[in-house]
């Protein structure tokens, strides 16, 4: 990935991107003019990185893409230790409605349930419902808060946003291109995608762990699209901690703009389901 060049290239960017005026106020403290210059060269990089991102929209299938109600999958999920794949893989099946409620089956009778609903997380197995272990809820939503989904539709309609093409590299043998946004709370989204497709190959971005305060690099890969109803769908998810593997999710089949029905939000109606 080259997370390490890329920040400098970022870095960079954003020293570039800030107005004259400013740079000149962090370096010597004095106020900045009021109608400070940008450097033409941080707006040709933006311009590019938007262009990519622009490009990878249209490639995944353009307003209909954005203004998806819904997406249902169902596939084998394949947990991994430390880089090795455990034994068997799991039937999963989930439900994601923009912009927050994702719900989770797992198994072959659907016995276990999850729902992550704005910022709650509840399991429901054959023990009744409780809260989502705060490490597994942190987890996800750190995973949702930077989603391409969420870069796409949030970050880049937030005009404090910046975006930095940092060039083309490889990526799982296939040439790519790289655009890392830059929120105003100084979180990032790097994004590769195809030089050729436009499909993304993989998102990735940074956190810092609070207790032992070491930075952690959480990857997703992205392959085996193929069109459902007019939308490049990924049916190969692949995610990555650290650089080593930790689960794949092989997709059978993705519906989108599914009518739920009117109780499929109803922990409790399914709570006394599995309870059964």
């Amino acid at each position: 990935m080259g997370m390490q060049k890329g920040w400098a290239v970022a870095l960079a960017a954003v020293a570039l991107a800030m107005p004259l005026g400013l740079q000149a106020q962090a370096s010597d403290g004095k106020p900045a003019d009021a109608q400070p210059a940008v450097d033409p060269a941080a707006g040709k990089n933006a311009a590019k990185a938007k262009a990519t991102i622009d490009a990878m929209v249209k490639a995944l299938g353009g307003d209909a893409w954005l203004n998806l109600k819904n997406t249902v999958r169902e596939g084998h999920l394949a947990a991994f230790h430390r880089g090795d794949p455990d034994p068997g893989t799991l039937l999963f099946y989930d439900c994601h409605v923009w912009p927050d409620r994702d719900r989770y089956e797992y198994g072959k009778h659907k016995d276990v349930y999850q729902f992550y609903e704005g910022r709650k997380g509840t399991e429901v197995t054959f023990r009744g419902a409780k809260p989502l272990p705060k490490d597994q809820l942190d987890d996800f939503l750190r995973r949702r808060d930077h989603s391409i989904e969420i870069a796409v539709k949030v970050w880049m309609k937030d005009p404090r946003t910046i975006l930095v093409y940092e060039g083309q590299r490889m990526a799982e043998r296939h040439m790519a291109d790289q655009v890392t946004l830059i929120s105003p709370e100084n979180e990032s989204i790097t994004i590769q995608t195809d030089v050729q497709t436009h499909l993304p190959l993989s998102r990735s971005f940074q956190w810092r762990d609070p207790e032992y305060k070491d930075k952690n690099t959480e990857l997703e890969e992205y392959a085996a699209y193929r069109d459902v109803n007019g939308l490049a769908t990924p049916f190969s998810v692949t995610r990555l901690h650290n650089d080593e593997t930790v689960r794949q999710m092989y997709i059978d089949k993705v519906q989108y703009n599914v009518d739920l029905p009117a109780d499929f939000w109803d922990v409790a109606g399914i709570t006394k389901r599995v309870k059964k």
